[in-house]
């Protein structure tokens, strides 16, 4: 074994879950996500690499092939994109019962969406008396590159979590390029990947 995949092994057999049933390590995972609710400029998404250091790093709730299927299944299902922290929530004390799961699901997701919306109200209601100004322009202006950015480093995570073998990055770069390239929806991208899952063609 080399000394980095020695130094990987040590690192996650050291890690521990933290456990929310002490109310203490609630309330600073609570904190958590009110405090990264502020900062989730262009949707939820912007913000995984920061979920996935908390949960796979530093509260040890989640390997990264868990949190990739966690987010895999965020991103199939309706909703908003910051459904991923309600699934994280409830992954992060499924071991210490479901109605704990189902509590810290809840209050997960309630928290990173708090903040940002009373943010948005507040915001929404006074911006419309600065059309004119120039400080508008230049701010709006400002975030997409910025979104963008951080949504482009937010893929690159997911490919390092995700894709283990040839055929899975080869898979990825062939639907990226058809999405950049053509109309097709990006149900039957999901529904060709699923198959070829399911029949071994891909492993992850």
């Amino acid at each position: 074994m080399s000394a980095t995949a020695a130094a990987v092994s040590a690192t996650t057999a050291a890690c521990q879950a933290v456990a929310l049933s002490d109310w203490r390590n609630l309330l600073a995972v609570i904190w958590d996500f009110l405090s990264l609710s502020l900062f989730s400029l262009g949707g939820g998404n912007t913000l995984l690499n920061e979920y996935h250091h908390m949960a796979v790093e530093q509260y040890c709730w989640l390997s990264s092939r868990q949190f990739a299927d966690i987010y895999a299944i965020a991103e199939a299902s309706p909703g908003p994109s910051s459904m991923i922290v309600g699934l994280l929530g409830m992954g992060a004390a499924v071991k210490e019962g479901a109605l704990l799961a189902l509590l810290s699901g809840l209050v997960a997701e309630v928290s990173i969406l708090l903040p940002s919306t009373v943010l948005m109200v507040v915001a929404a209601l006074s911006w419309n008396r600065m059309r004119n100004s120039p400080w508008r322009v230049a701010f709006e202006r400002g975030l997409g590159p910025i979104t963008l950015g951080i949504l482009f480093s937010v893929g690159l995570k997911i490919l390092r979590i995700s894709d283990h073998d040839t055929p899975a990055y080869a898979v990825s770069l062939v639907v990226c390029v058809l999405m950049l390239r053509t109309k097709i929806s990006p149900l039957w991208f999901m529904a060709v990947a699923g198959l070829m899952g399911a029949l071994g063609l891909v492993n992850r």
